[in-house]
């Protein structure tokens, strides 16, 4: 009976995370996994988190890896990619009873043994191994030449290292359908969905809209906000703001008109500010969940999206007005964009913002939370209860 209830609880918890570098997505979600076990032990390949971010941490210093020490690792750390399996095979996590990866490289990868659980959060599979192998050796200028050869039979071993450890994974959890269904292309493995926290307090609803569309996003090539600005510089007699910068950031500039203000980077609070006002938030992007678009919806802000990965999971373009919180147009083509801005203006007084509220409600923290505890505690009663008996069996034998 001691040892049973020894078992009923995980006494020794770990948690491992690829990087730590920024507080992102991925980082939102590992401050809620501290929330949950604010006791657990970090471990991550490299931590070079600012001083002024560690509060998704708890304060907490991870265990590195070899990579930590490397030349320019702080900020050329994925150069070193080849190296990361061996480096996070070195993490010893023996002494835990539960691990939890939050993983979108190579943190799934950590060796455990047959009496820890390790349960993996995945943001995705790696991306550029799998099927986003071609965009990306493209977007590097890899598709010809001896550097080619080398970054495909780098992404070949990569892809046959990355499926050998799925087994090593007890279960898996998935941030949206999207990504369960690319866990099951790749691994062949089932997985429950529960969606990343958004801080939907911080976005407060406001019901009174201007006349003004609105988008924001780091501006790299698959956000195609350029994309946005040159529908809206085909449509005159309609304002768009955008919010953001990066390497499309110049792209978007040559194809602005007078209608479109483009504002660079901008704080969380003018950002705030812009999504509580506009008449609607635009996105384009096909994302793997897709966090800005479940803000957009907790300021009582319908979203116009493609209709392609997370966005199909967080905005509800059917049903009755008391549900309904945006529509999609289904191809990232100028012309698609504008013709849902017109099936928009036709029918927008029917999206209520109390409506998108409510449905951006459905990915609080507190829920993210309760959902991954649960889950985890249901994996944890039936590892205890399959340990419990082969214990019996070898005793018996």
């Amino acid at each position: 009976m001691s040892d049973r209830n020894a078992r009923a609880t995980p006494r020794r918890v770990a948690v491992v995370h690829d990087w730590l570098t920024v507080y992102a997505g991925a980082e939102k979600v590992l401050e809620q996994i501290f929330e949950i076990w604010p006791e657990a032990d970090l471990f991550s390949l490299i931590d070079y988190l600012p001083a002024d971010l560690r509060h998704c941490v708890k304060g907490k210093r991870a265990t590195t890896t070899f990579i930590q020490r490397l030349p320019k690792a702080t900020t050329k750390y994925r150069s070193y990619l080849p190296l990361m399996p061996m480096a996070i095979e070195q993490l010893d996590l023996s002494a835990y009873d539960l691990v939890v990866s939050s993983s979108h490289a190579v943190a799934k990868g950590v060796i455990t043994g047959p009496d820890q659980l390790h349960v993996s959060y995945v943001h995705s599979p790696i991306r550029y191994a799998w099927d986003l192998q071609h965009q990306y050796l493209a977007e590097a200028g890899l598709v010809k030449g001896l550097k080619g050869a080398i970054a495909r039979a780098i992404l070949h071993y990569i892809r046959m290292w990355d499926l050998r450890t799925s087994n090593g994974v007890d279960a898996f959890v998935a941030n949206s359908g999207f990504i369960a269904r690319r866990i099951y292309k790749a691994y062949r493995r089932d997985s429950v969905v529960i969606h990343p926290p958004v801080d939907v307090a911080r976005f407060a609803m406001r019901v009174e809209k201007e006349s003004f569309y609105f988008t924001a996003s780091r501006m790299v090539p698959y956000k195609k906000i350029p994309l946005i600005v040159e529908a809206f510089a085909g449509m005159p007699d309609k304002q768009l703001i955008v919010v953001g910068e990066g390497p499309e950031f110049e792209k978007a500039k040559a194809v602005a008109t007078s209608n479109v203000q483009l504002l660079g980077y901008q704080s969380t609070e003018v950002l705030i500010d812009h999504m509580q006002r506009a008449r609607a938030f635009v996105f384009a992007a096909e994302e793997d969940f897709g966090i800005t678009p479940v803000e957009a919806q907790a300021c009582g802000t319908p979203v116009i999206a493609y209709g392609k990965g997370g966005a199909l999971e967080t905005v509800r373009a059917e049903g009755d007005a008391a549900v309904r919180t945006g529509l999609f147009f289904h191809e990232q083509t100028v012309e698609a964009i504008r013709g849902a801005v017109a099936r928009f203006e036709s029918a927008d007084n029917a999206i209520r913002p109390e409506a998108c509220r409510a449905n951006a409600e459905r990915f609080s923290p507190e829920h993210f939370r309760v959902s991954l505890k649960a889950f985890v505690d249901l994996e944890w009663e039936k590892h205890a209860a399959d340990a419990g008996r082969r214990s019996c069996s070898s005793s018996e034998g």
